[in-house]
């Protein structure tokens, strides 16, 4: 991965990080500050909004120490795949608060269930996300696994020369 590449991304992921603690510190503070005025109650989607932005963070942070190992070059050892495991936990989270959200909102949308049926499919659509990421997870394994075994190979064809 080169430089620009690593430095991009980063930047990328500061500034999303930084959009989450902003949507969670007005989230905070409409929890602390704004009455409900009885037509929504707001207090379950801001507290599952705080936790959703959560979600991110900790896939954000898992992706940033991901690409640090890609470019020392230690992304092929047993120690990335807690970070891979954390991408996937965060997807998977972020699925469950949706359905949540869909739940929620679901009475609302009595005359129209067409919205609560899309609503779903988009959580089913998060949760493939997560999928995804695991069918990644299992070629990192195949290579981190190939890596130990050429350097086996490479010990003992050491030992022979």
């Amino acid at each position: 991965m080169g430089k620009l590449t690593v430095r991009a991304l980063r930047a990328v992921l500061v500034v999303v990080l930084a959009g989450t603690v902003f949507v969670q510190a007005l989230m905070v503070w409409a929890l602390a500050t704004d009455p409900e005025d009885g037509s929504l109650p707001l207090t379950p989607l801001r507290v599952i909004t705080i936790l959703g932005m959560v979600s991110v963070q900790v896939a954000l942070v898992c992706v940033g120490r991901l690409v640090t190992m890609v470019r020392r070059g230690t992304v092929f050892s047993h120690a990335a795949f807690r970070y891979v495991d954390g991408v996937i936990g965060a997807i998977v989270a972020a699925a469950l608060l949706w359905f949540a959200v869909t739940a929620f909102n679901a009475p609302g949308q009595r005359d129209d269930p067409g919205v609560t049926v899309i609503m779903g499919g988009v959580g089913v659509a998060i949760l493939g996300m997560a999928l995804i990421v695991l069918v990644l997870r299992m070629l990192l394994a195949q290579a981190v696994a190939r890596d130990v075994e050429a350097a086996q190979m490479q010990a003992e064809l050491d030992e022979v020369i």
